[in-house]
């Protein structure tokens, strides 16, 4: 493995740091983007008892307990109930883009290094290729063998981009179609929390009597 990386050449420094920033994304990511910590489930349980006198107080408790993605979208909604529900929607919405972007951070990486990881494997195995030819004069090239071996290294470059940008697009499309996924459940869990307190809440007015001339 280390003669691998060796005769990669110079490039293949800049082929190891893009290898080693698209594996802390992809294992970064990862993490970021467990359900149980984007939409843990003691807050969807709280948000399903918000129907109860003391559900609101609930769901603030699971809240501050589960500092998450769906948890600070329900405090923007439940601080705003005063409001309408359009108004109350619009904020919400405004605060679900941070939100998203959030959850997407990183993602840009791994579709740079996607890339960028197979046109340096290409420039390395070019460089590789001009340098190999260029010693064609030398009695040692002339050799059928060497120069099957010469091409073989030059090669690498191209093979560890590969090896890189690969890995890398499985995982930005995996991530990609998670953060959809959570973005709708997300979106799903809030629509239901404002539908039942703007519900109650009209079932609470009292209904305007009718006046007698």
């Amino acid at each position: 493995m280390l003669d691998f990386l060796i005769n990669g050449g110079p490039f293949m420094v800049p082929m190891v740091i893009t290898s080693v920033v698209a594996l802390a994304f992809i294992i970064e990511r990862g993490l970021a983007l467990r359900w149980k910590k984007v939409i843990p489930v003691q807050i969807e349980k709280a948000v399903e008892k918000t129907g109860d006198p003391e559900g609101l107080e609930t769901l603030k408790r699971a809240c501050a307990g589960h500092p998450s993605a769906i948890s600070r979208l329900l405090v923007v909604a439940v601080e705003h109930l005063n409001w309408t529900k359009n108004e109350n929607v619009d904020a919400l919405q405004i605060h679900a883009r941070h939100e998203i972007a959030k959850l997407e951070r990183g993602l840009l990486v791994l579709e740079v290094v996607i890339g960028i990881a197979p046109l340096l494997g290409l420039v390395g195995t070019i460089h590789g290729l001009i340098r190999l030819f260029g010693a064609f004069g030398d009695p040692g090239v002339a050799d059928s063998a060497r120069l099957a071996s010469g091409i073989a290294i030059a090669l690498n470059m191209t093979l560890m981009g590969l090896l890189i940008a690969i890995p890398a697009l499985v995982a930005w499309s995996y991530y990609s179609k998670k953060v959809e996924t959570l973005s709708i459940e997300m979106e799903t869990i809030c629509d239901s929390f404002l539908r039942r307190q703007y519900r109650q809440k009209r079932r609470g007015q009292p209904k305007a009597e009718a006046t007698v001339d």
